[in-house]
């Protein structure tokens, strides 16, 4: 019997009842009127177990029942409560708690309560009924909520069509984007500014913004014809209780049902199909969705308003400031794009990347390639022939990313930095003419951001110069792994420049290299709170096209002096591999210091001591 105000008589299911001399149970399931988000229904077990039972016998058919039940519902709340006299049932369900603590017959504790959740009730020992032999317990409920109902979260997007795309081409087609240069009189930074200012208004008067409501709970399946037809639904309940007839309610339950299933199946294809091809990508997401894998992390929320203002001077603590920021100027950049390679990389671009601190969207770019091609043209070619980068390019917001579940401090945020999609699409053309110089040889144990090359490919050639070694009779191999802490922070741009001419890099482009990494205004981005901007002259963001590529320029020289020894690297991850015979460790002690005395004339004197 079920008191009806905890729980009504038809959410009560019996699932299972077992009768033998060992051993009586019975087990049911019920959905009271009031339960904890994070359970689906509770399933109650009673059970007896005499005091001359085969206790090896009764908790192995308890056992058993309990985990095909677990399996079944694996979001259900499991109640295991009785007598269970000289039994234990947490020697087979060790992850079950037992609640009662007090004697609850001649000093011992014959009675027993488990469940699935630790701290679920507190037991208080009370006097018998009747003429019963075993005190009463009362279980106060000691549980707290996990999943408390969240509000709704309210986003406002942008609501792009084809219209929309249609109609910026046509504005961008019809204007005179000639007048901008002449007015701007050679002045590259104002050249940019009003460019990208007058196509950030053309966006926002022609794409209107949609506000979504999105619920914690929603199903990724679900879509807005699904809403729609579980209002008509209840709508159609409602008026079918005034009028009586209730046909429309059943018609609105069966299109709702019908559409239910057709989305389901359409988001399980969805799923399934990024399982074929080589998208790498698609098929982590694909695991994820099947899994519903969530990685833990701590959120970052906006609640401390001097959070962003923190993170952005910790994120700019290896400025330095003696470092010389300009270079005597050299002869023009002879490098330049025509309008079908901005085009293309226009065409390439993401639309679902998002906007920098332009506030000109991905979007606009791919759709409107044709007519924005010519004016960025001739913004790039003004820049490598000036050697300087328009500082609205340049601009970057950091979006702090937890790099560990629990953050503590100011150093388990990752900054991220959010970039011009313009100045992405510039940065690839550069990227592309630098890479088309470098000599093939260069660095070939550095396997990062090289095409074909990857991960395995290092970790190969390491075990492949090791045994090969250790088949030779008195020899071993020593290595010193070595993680370096925000490398790309720590690059000094005028140590750049000229490891990048010593490659064979024009001059001019080496000065457009040093002027896109100094002068870089930057701003930390936490919820709604900004920091205020802080100028860096310093590193290479992370985020940025150029970055990856600069970090192995700048580090191609840190290579093995010793024949007996490798430096291989991927990224900032240095591993020095000392090839040792007739244990003379000389040549690999002496490389060992020649790379810390690398470090100190590069910058790289930080190092991340839980990796290393």
């Amino acid at each position: 019997m079920a008191n009806e105000t905890w729980c009504d008589e038809r959410n009560i299911q019996e699932l299972k009842s077992f009768c033998s001399p060992d051993l009586e149970f019975l087990t049911i399931k019920c959905r009271p009127h009031y339960l904890p988000r994070e359970f689906s229904s509770i399933i109650i077990t009673a059970v007896y177990i005499p005091p001359q039972a085969d206790t090896s016998m009764a908790l192995n058919e308890l056992y058993l029942t309990l985990c095909k039940l677990e399996s079944i519902y694996p979001e259900a709340a499991f109640i295991v409560a009785g007598d269970f006299n000289k039994a234990n049932l947490k020697t087979r369900l060790p992850k079950f708690y037992q609640h009662i603590d007090c004697a609850t017959r001649g000093g011992k504790t014959l009675d027993h309560c488990y469940s699935n959740f630790r701290d679920a009730y507190k037991a208080l020992p009370r006097p018998p009924f009747r003429k019963a032999d075993h005190d009463s317990i009362l279980l106060i409920p000691a549980y707290r909520q996990k999943l408390k109902q969240e509000a709704p979260t309210l986003r406002s997007v942008q609501r792009w069509s084809d219209q929309a795309d249609s109609t910026l081409q046509d504005c961008f087609h019809h204007v005179d984007w000639d007048m901008f240069r002449i007015a701007s009189d050679n002045n590259i930074d104002e050249y940019a500014d009003s460019v990208c200012e007058f196509i950030r208004t053309c966006v926002e008067d022609v794409v209107p913004i949609a506000t979504i409501k999105t619920f914690p709970n929603q199903k990724p399946r679900n879509d807005g014809s699904i809403r729609v037809k579980l209002k008509a639904r209840t709508t159609a309940f409602n008026q079918g209780k005034v009028t009586g007839n209730m046909t429309e309610y059943k018609q609105c339950s069966y299109s709702l049902r019908k559409a239910i299933k057709q989305a389901k199946r359409q988001y399980r294809d969805k799923v399934e199909s990024q399982f074929n091809g080589s998208d790498t990508r698609g098929m982590w997401q694909g695991l994820q969705s099947i899994t519903d894998y969530k990685k833990k992390s701590s959120p970052v929320t906006d609640q401390d308003v001097l959070l962003p203002g923190r993170l952005n001077n910790f994120f700019a603590r290896f400025e330095d400031n003696t470092v010389p920021l300009t270079r005597p100027a050299t002869k023009t950049c002879g490098l330049s794009f025509t309008a079908a390679e901005v085009r293309k990389t226009f065409k390439r671009v993401n639309p679902r990347k998002a906007a920098g601190p332009d506030g000109i969207p991905s979007r606009a770019l791919r759709a409107c390639a044709d007519q924005l091609a010519g004016v960025f043209t001739d913004i790039f070619n003004q820049s490598l022939y000036q050697s300087a980068v328009p500082t609205c390019f340049k601009r970057a917001t950091i979006v702090p990313v937890p790099k560990k579940a629990k953050v503590t401090e100011l150093n388990d945020y990752r900054p991220i930095a959010l970039t011009s999609v313009i100045m992405k699409c510039f940065e690839r053309l550069v990227k592309d003419h630098i890479t088309s110089t470098l000599p093939d040889t260069l660095d070939p144990l550095q396997f990062a951001y090289r095409p074909n090359r990857s991960t395995d490919d290092a970790i190969s050639t390491t075990l492949h110069t090791a045994l090969t070694h250790l088949d030779k009779r008195n020899t071993y191999v020593r290595m010193l792994f070595i993680d370096y802490s925000s490398a790309f922070n720590t690059i000094v741009p005028s140590k750049l420049v000229i490891k990048l001419e010593t490659l064979g890099l024009d001059p001019a482009l080496c000065n457009w290299v040093l002027d896109f990494l100094t002068g870089r205004p930057q701003v930390v981005r936490v919820g709604n709170n900004i920091s205020t901007p802080l100028i860096l002259n310093t590193g290479a963001p992370q985020g940025c096209v150029l970055s990856p590529l600069l970090y192995s320029l700048f580090t191609h020289d840190c290579v093995a002096t010793h024949a007996s020894n490798s430096i291989i690297k991927f990224a900032d991850d240095t591993t020095v591999v000392g090839l040792i015979t007739n244990n003379d460790e000389t040549a690999y002690r002496e490389e060992v210091r020649a790379l810390g005395v690398w470090c100190q004339e590069n910058n790289l004197t930080l190092l991340n001591v839980n990796k290393t």
